[in-house]
C-alpha cells in the first residue's frame, strides 16, 4: 500500500456535513472538500436571500467554519447572532452570515465571496456552491399536492406526506469551477444531511450527475441516524439508496449505517418529534454496508471521530489496496 493524500468532494448540507468535514480535516491523507447545496429557504439564510437577494449564506458558511483552522474560535464569532436595534433589519443574523452577503454584495460574486471568507478563515479543504442560480426546490407528494422551499418540503413531512417526486425551479446548472473541481476528486461522499432538503438538491443540478458518474473511486452515502417526520415514517437506508442511485444515474458504492442507539430517553424525544431509527432496509445488490455505532450523544448527529474513520476505512480499501 502507497499512501497518497486523496481528494474527497462532500455533497450536501444542514449540520450533518460540517460534522463530517472537521473530522476529515484531521486525516493528513485525506483533503476533504464541500459541495453545498444552495437552496435554503428558511431561517437566516432565507431571509438574507429575500431581504438581499444574494444566495443563501448558511450552508456554505458552516462548511467554512468546519474546513477552518481554527475552528471553535471561528465558531464563536461567526454564529453568534447579532442583536435586533430599533428598526434595524439585519438583527438576528448571523455575523457570518451577514459576512458573506456583504461580501458577495462587494464583489457581485458569491464564489469569490465564499473564496475570500475561505482565504480569511485559513480553510483546509475548498467550499463551493455547487450553483449560483436562483431556485426552489419543489416537491410532490403521494396527494398529489406540491410545496415549494425547503420549509415548505420538510412540513410536509411532518404532515405525514410521503414524497413521489423532487426537482428544483427552474432548473439550475452546476458553476463551473465546481464542475472541473469534481473532475479531480478521487472520490465522493454524499451525507450526512436532511435526505431530501439537503442531500437530494445538490444532485439535481444540472450537470452534477454526468461528473459524479465520472468519478473514479466509491460513491459513499452517509445514511441519517432518523427518519424525519412521518412522511418518512417507512423510509429506509436502502430506499436513500435506490433514490441517489436513480438521480446521478451510477449505484452507490457504499452506505455507512448506523447500529447504536442512545438512552431510551433520548429516543422516546425523538418519537415525539415524529422521527425513529433509520432501518437499513433491503440494500441493492452490489452496495457494501459499513455498520458501526455511531450514535454516542444525546444529539442526533454523527460522532465526528468514528464517522470519519468509517469513510477513511473505505477510502484506503478502494483506493490505496
Amino acid at each position: 500500500m502507497r499512501l497518497r493524500t486523496l481528494n474527497v468532494g462532500c455533497f450536501g448540507g444542514g449540520t450533518g456535513l460540517p460534522a463530517l468535514l472537521g473530522a476529515l480535516k484531521r486525516n493528513p491523507w485525506v483533503r476533504p472538500h464541500a459541495v453545498v447545496t444552495t437552496f435554503d429557504s428558511g431561517g437566516s439564510s432565507g431571509k438574507l436571500r429575500d431581504e438581499l437577494g444574494v444566495l443563501p449564506p448558511g450552508d456554505v458558511l458552516r462548511c467554512a467554519l468546519a474546513l477552518a483552522r481554527n475552528e471553535g474560535e471561528a465558531r464563536r464569532v461567526l454564529l453568534g447572532r447579532l442583536p435586533a436595534l430599533g428598526n434595524q433589519r439585519r438583527g438576528g443574523h448571523t455575523g457570518g452570515n451577514l459576512l458573506l452577503s456583504m461580501m458577495e454584495q462587494y464583489s457581485g460574486d458569491f464564489l469569490a465571496a465564499v473564496n475570500g471568507l475561505r482565504a480569511l478563515l485559513g480553510c483546509r479543504g475548498y467550499v463551493w456552491p455547487i450553483s449560483v442560480e436562483r431556485s426552489t426546490l419543489c416537491a410532490r407528494y403521494d396527494d398529489g399536492a406540491v410545496r415549494r422551499g425547503e420549509v415548505e418540503v420538510d412540513e410536509g413531512h411532518d404532515r405525514g406526506l410521503r414524497i413521489e417526486e423532487i426537482w428544483l425551479e427552474p432548473p439550475a446548472t452546476i458553476h463551473p469551477a465546481v464542475a472541473t473541481a469534481i473532475e479531480g476528486f478521487a472520490a465522493a461522499v454524499i451525507g450526512p444531511g436532511s435526505f431530501f432538503t439537503s442531500l437530494m438538491p445538490t444532485l439535481l443540478v444540472d450537470g452534477v450527475a454526468e461528473r459524479l458518474r465520472a468519478v473514479p473511486g466509491p460513491i459513499i452515502l452517509v445514511a441519517n441516524l432518523l427518519t424525519e417526520g412521518d412522511g418518512m415514517r417507512d423510509f429506509t437506508a436502502a430506499d436513500a439508496v435506490r433514490w441517489v442511485t436513480t438521480t446521478i444515474g451510477r449505484p452507490v458504492d457504499v452506505v455507512i449505517v448506523n447500529e447504536g442507539h442512545p438512552r431510551a430517553e433520548v429516543l422516546a424525544r425523538s418519537r415525539e418529534e415524529k422521527k425513529v431509527p433509520l432501518p437499513v432496509g433491503d440494500m441493492p445488490d452490489g452496495c457494501l454496508v459499513v455498520s458501526g455505532a455511531f450514535w454516542q450523544s444525546d444529539i442526533a448527529r454523527h460522532h465526528r471521530r468514528r464517522l470519519s474513520y468509517a469513510v477513511w476505512a473505505v477510502l484506503s480499501r478502494s483506493l490505496l489496496a
